[in-house]
């Protein structure tokens, strides 16, 4: 089955025996295969590059976004809390300017 295959492009002395010499036209499909083949095994190995490199930015982007979600939770937090503690801090002054009034008034009596 393959010599009558290889029959049809031409004299390809490595496979038929009765051959002397390669004809052009063998040379040329057999050219075309190995082009075919060569092009097929970089074009491969190049997505294959790319796929694994898009998916590794993608779980760098999903990693950056949960940290900025994170982030964002913590400033809220952070501000919250200095929110607090400013109101803290002006309850204390309340508190230390109503003592003062009461030790002036204390001793002007």
């Amino acid at each position: 089955m393959l010599p009558i295959l290889l029959s049809i492009w031409g004299c390809i002395p490595e496979f038929s025996k009765g051959c002397v010499d390669m004809s052009n036209a063998s040379s040329a499909y057999l050219g075309i295969m190995a082009g075919t083949i060569i092009g097929s095994v970089v074009s491969w190995w190049i997505y294959n590059r790319q796929k694994k490199t898009s998916d590794s930015q993608d779980n760098i982007l999903c990693r950056i976004k949960d940290l900025e979600e994170n982030h964002d939770a913590i400033l809220k937090k952070l501000a919250d809390f200095d929110d607090k503690h400013e109101s803290s801090l002006n309850a204390i002054n309340e508190l230390n300017q109503k003592i003062d009034s009461i030790l002036n008034s204390n001793e002007t009596n």
